[in-house]
């Protein structure tokens, strides 16, 4: 009896052993390839493992439900899309699908964008789930519980990170949430002599500082002469708020006609700001319209290697337009 308690005994600890050996050895060798999988709701232990088998893993799904079962984590398995690496154990993945570590996608929103060029750009992101892509503009503002009306200067550009086959709504809702917080807290640090009656207006002039400057060292400087014109009642001027007043009429090159045709965003026939956002203002825009720097300056052109000349008075701008542009 004692001879075939110890062999039990024996038989058991070599069991265990191979199954510590087992837990700790790479599913994929390095070099191989990353295989991305998803396991369903409601799949249980042994239906996560088949789904991991059957997207092409080289992993016995009945032994990998039992080591599952034995550590106790079985039940805690999460739904959800994962990436099985190179070098990744059956303990590391186990782990994996218990914390919820789900394949991270991203997806960039660059400054100066429209909120059109933002839509393309998630509506061709293959890794996300489109549920707003026949939504309109309207329809997403919404979703996001929000007052405005105009979607145009309200979402933050960043990289955004998501599972994938998250809905696209998540990434508006970052996007969005992250713009309101860069905004809010340019706005408690604004200069108050700014000719500003709110965040929105602020956030107006960002996105016509995003859309003027080449250099992100002059955008202070930009934004002085803005607020300049601002305060002493001067027409902008900005040839950036005329192109987004004309829409799909833009081909690529603005006439004096385009300049006299009036619209809302014409800011040669109309004073002040225009009535929204003209693009999505990264946070040195951002910074710019909120503390400007200090000049005197009423007037820029472009000198053709990327930054202006700045000018206080009318005589000294024309001189620098036939320097530069004539």
């Amino acid at each position: 009896m004692k001879r075939l308690l110890l062999t039990l005994l024996l038989l058991a600890a070599l069991v265990a052993s191979a199954g510590f050996y087992w837990s700790r050895q790479p599913i994929i060798e390095a070099g191989g390839q990353t295989i991305d999988f998803t396991i369903t709701p409601g799949a249980g232990v042994n239906g996560a493992a088949q789904q991991i088998a059957a997207a092409g893993a080289p992993l016995n799904p009945d032994l990998f439900a039992l080591f599952a079962r034995l550590s106790g984590e079985g039940a805690r398995i999460k739904a959800g899309s994962y990436e099985l690496k190179p070098g990744a154990t059956p303990t590391r993945l186990l782990q994996q699908l218990v914390r919820g570590e789900f394949a991270q996608q991203a997806l960039t929103v660059i400054e100066g964008w429209s909120f059109k060029q933002m839509r393309r750009a998630i509506a061709e992101q293959p890794a996300l789930k489109h549920d707003t892509i026949t939504w309109t503009d309207q329809q997403i503002l919404e979703k996001l519980s929000t007052e405005y009306k105009h979607p145009e200067g309200l979402f933050f550009p960043d990289t955004y990170l998501f599972a994938k086959g998250a809905s696209d709504m998540q990434v508006y809702r970052q996007a969005f949430a992250l713009m309101n917080k860069k905004l809010n807290e340019a706005w408690a640090r604004r200069d108050l002599s700014l000719p500003y009656r709110s965040p929105y207006e602020a956030l107006i002039m960002a996105s016509i500082v995003e859309k003027e400057t080449g250099q992100k060292s002059e955008r202070g400087l930009v934004a002085g002469v803005f607020t300049n014109r601002l305060k002493v009642g001067m027409l902008l001027q900005t040839d950036p708020t005329v192109i987004y007043g004309m829409g799909e009429r833009y081909q690529g090159k603005i006439r004096k006609v385009d300049l006299l045709t009036d619209t809302a965003y014409n800011t040669y026939t109309r004073a002040g700001l225009p009535p929204t956002p003209i693009s999505l203002p990264g946070a040195a825009s951002l910074a710019a319209a909120l503390n400007p720097d200090k000049t005197e300056a009423l007037y820029f052109v472009a000198r053709g290697d990327g930054t202006s000349h700045f000018s206080s008075n009318l005589s000294e701008h024309n001189q620098a337009v036939n320097r530069y542009q004539r």
